[in-house]
């Protein structure tokens, strides 16, 4: 933005505020549009402010500038909103959305009734407002109750603008909270790096410094080393040696070490931290990942030496039946694994695309299920369940749905108290599955029931802590089938074998654009030019070629988030492409995105109350300005969202390879180039390719992807799963 400043002194002016022009919620800045005494036209006034609505009285002071763009405004330094006393103003105010179900036809009519009494009214006697046509006693509550959120929330705002950060979370502080929301803030600041999404160890320490807190405090050191911890189960580890959790906390703290020792001695005594001495290092975990490998280790270990309890088969004669009814002949490695199957309590199946892991689990099940065995089917993401159960033929669900977990609070009622009503329990895409819920799973399996675990173990681990299926296999405690013969049908897919290739370091071979390959890689040196084509790709190409829907059917893969080629510029750009702003059409602008009706979204976290998950994808179906609601359909069910919980989803016409694992779409799209060095790795290429069903399509740099297939050193994760695996006596 261009400005000349007027050599005019500083200026105050007040008026109503016609128009909220642009508004961040999370820098507070502002451009309002103002009514002015004695100004013809409407004044811009730009600047900064906790919160704003159109209606309320506005009182600035700054300097007039002359924008070459947008033309005189008053640049304020000083901005203060209140709430309006005039009849037009109070219209505009109450009907701008900011109380939930008062939209602007509701509000003219409450306030033709009760003139500039209103807002008194809907606080101190809001069962007058059933006097005005439209309103019931339902709708009556839901508007004071809304008033009354919205004046709490208010105050949060203009707590946290007053110490210099970010107001856009201030409902979700409300709701975790509540009334006491400022009082618990000011108590603990560092309460909310832990209770609120969004909100980070610098945001919460840059609070406690305002209301406090020394810089040297133990308090603060014991915050950092929270943080820490929390930081690293982030990037899988379930704890960290010593030395190193003291150096990241200090080079986070910038305090001396001795403050430090003395917050984790602190820490450890009062069991808040836990410490073991675990392959020659001393790991500091936290106290339920550490329960959680020993519970992970005691039960698998049981598990492995007990027999099963299935009934009498005559493995032959059923894998002759099986392969009749089926019309399928099983290789040798499946009939071998088969026989595991049925005469062992717990069985890891795992391999590459192709191998026949789906035939064999079929196989498993349809003899077992013949013999009256009742089978349980799971898998980590809904994608997953639903392939596992239309391969099965029955039902199959979500680890978190079957294990029936509590809204609000994340607990599962099943567990050893309360465990699962069946036989055998199959839990497929099991590379996804981290240290807490593999626990949770072994919690509430049967004391007689056998266990499946089907998984790549070559794909990329688990997002949470652990390397649960690397560890069991390493561990050599349990029967491990490993299918490595790719089946004549699968190996005429190039998406197939070119994924195989790469997982033995091999460069995909005829790379070209042959007619009819399901495999592409188109070669873009420039990534500007890369990131052209892949929206064309995606746009127009892939969708006239193939007959593929581009917001549906198509799924873009990145290896990270940030550049011309990650997950938030090319979501932008696919968006503008594929979901443009029409006219009227309502959209909401959130948390650094705008969403409109048919955008492509993925849930970031889990959300037990609103039943969905970290992963899930849907489509935005409704959009209502009145109710500050968004409606999200994932799968046949639809999902509504405050405006305030938006920062719960993001736009998903391009995901992180990582938020894919566990799904398969038609075609992929995958950019390629060395702007992602820090994550080009084999498993990462190796994951995204094997996403694909039809079509994978690869863009970018031939030396990107070639770097990518020869890297195969993956990061470190600090775990204790395979020591206490393999510990004897244990």
């Amino acid at each position: 933005m261009h400005a000349t400043t007027s050599a005019a002194a500083r200026e105050s002016l007040s008026g109503l505020i016609e128009r909220v022009t642009f508004f961040n919620e999370d820098t507070g800045f502002a451009v309002l549009k103002v009514r002015v005494k004695g100004h013809r036209d409407l004044v811009t006034v730009v600047g900064s402010v906790a919160s704003v609505s159109p209606g309320e009285w506005l009182t600035a002071e700054g300097r007039w500038v002359q924008d070459r763009e947008f033309g005189r405004q008053l640049r304020a330094d000083l901005l203060a909103s209140a709430a309006p006393t005039t009849k037009d103003g109070l219209e505009k105010y109450l009907g701008s959305g900011m109380v939930k179900g008062v939209g602007p036809v509701c509000a003219r009519k409450l306030v033709a009734h009760f003139g500039t009494e209103v807002l008194e009214i809907i606080e101190t006697a809001s069962a007058r407002l059933e006097g005005v046509a439209g309103i019931g006693p339902k709708r009556r509550r839901r508007i004071r109750e809304a008033w009354a959120g919205q004046k709490v929330i208010r105050e949060i705002m203009l707590f946290l603008h007053s110490h210099g950060v970010s107001t856009s979370r201030a409902v979700r502080i409300y709701k975790t909270y509540g009334e006491t929301a400022v009082d618990t803030v000011r108590e603990d600041p560092y309460r909310l790096a832990n209770d609120i999404q969004g909100i980070g160890f610098q945001t919460a320490d840059q609070i406690a410094r305002k209301v406090g807190i020394p810089a040297d405090s133990v308090v603060r050191a014991a915050a950092g080393l929270d943080h820490v911890l929390a930081a690293a189960t982030g990037e899988g580890h379930c704890g960290l040696p010593v030395e190193d959790l003291l150096e990241a906390a200090r080079r986070l703290l910038g305090i001396d070490p001795p403050i430090i020792e003395a917050a984790l001695d602190r820490a450890l005594s009062a069991g808040r931290l836990t410490k073991e001495t675990l392959d020659e290092h001393d790991i500091v975990f936290l106290p339920a990942l550490k329960r959680a490998e020993e519970g992970i280790a005691t039960r698998f270990r049981r598990l492995a030496a007990t027999p099963p309890e299935y009934p009498a088969i005559d493995l032959p004669k059923a894998v002759a039946w099986c392969e009749q009814k089926t019309g399928r002949e099983l290789a040798p490695g499946q009939r071998e694994a088969l026989g595991r199957a049925v005469s062992s309590r717990v069985l890891v199946i795992t391999g590459g695309p192709g191998v026949g892991k789906t035939t064999l689990v079929q196989a498993i099940l349809m003899i077992l299920r013949a013999k009256k065995v009742r089978c349980l089917l799971c898998a980590p993401t809904g994608r997953a369940a639903r392939r596992l159960g239309e391969a099965a033929g029955m039902e199959a669900r979500t680890i978190h749905r079957l294990l029936e977990v509590k809204p609000g609070s994340g607990s599962f009622l099943r567990n050893e108290r309360n465990p699962l009503d069946g036989d055998l329990l199959v839990v497929d895409e099991a590379s996804m599955v981290d240290v807490p819920l593999m626990h949770h799973l072994l919690r509430a399996l049967p004391p007689a029931a056998g266990l499946l675990l089907v998984g790549d173990v070559d794909q990329l681990p688990s997002v949470g802590p652990g390397l649960v299926l690397r560890h069991l296999i390493e561990s050599g405690v349990a029967p491990v089938a490993r299918l490595t013969e790719v089946f004549r049908q699968a190996a005429d897919s190039r998406i197939i074998t070119s994924a195989h290739r790469i997982n033995r370091g091999l460069m995909p071979e005829a790379v070209g654009g042959e007619a009819g390959a399901d495999f592409h890689f188109i070669e873009r040196e420039d990534p500007e030019r890369a990131a052209g084509t892949l929206i064309g790709l995606v746009e127009s190409r892939i969708p006239a070629r193939f007959g593929l829907d581009p917001i549906r059917d198509i799924q873009v893969l990145c290896p990270m988030n940030r550049g011309g080629l990650g997950v938030r510029e090319l979501n932008l750009r696919l968006q503008a492409a594929l979901n443009p702003a029409h006219g009227e059409a309502p959209s909401v602008e959130k948390f650094g995105w705008t969403f409109r009706v048919r955008d492509k979204v993925i849930q970031t976290e889990n959300n037990y109350e609103k039943d969905v998950f970290n992963g899930d994808i849907g489509q935005v179906t409704r959009i209502d300005p009145t109710e500050r609601e968004v409606t999200i359909r994932f799968d046949e069910r639809e999902v509504v969202y405050d405006y305030g919980e938006l920062d719960e989803v993001s736009l998903a016409y391009a995901i992180t390879i990582h938020k894919a694992q566990g799904s398969e779409f038609p075609a992929v799209v995958i950019p390629v180039a060395m702007q992602h060095y820090l994550l080009l790795q084999r498993n990462l290429v190796y994951t995204g390719i094997t996403r694909g069903r039809r079509l994978v399509v690869l863009v970018g740099q031939r030396r990107a992807l070639a770097l990518a297939v020869r890297n195969n050193r993956t990061g470190r994760r600090f775990s204790g799963l395979l020591a206490r695996l393999t510990r004897t006596g244990a």
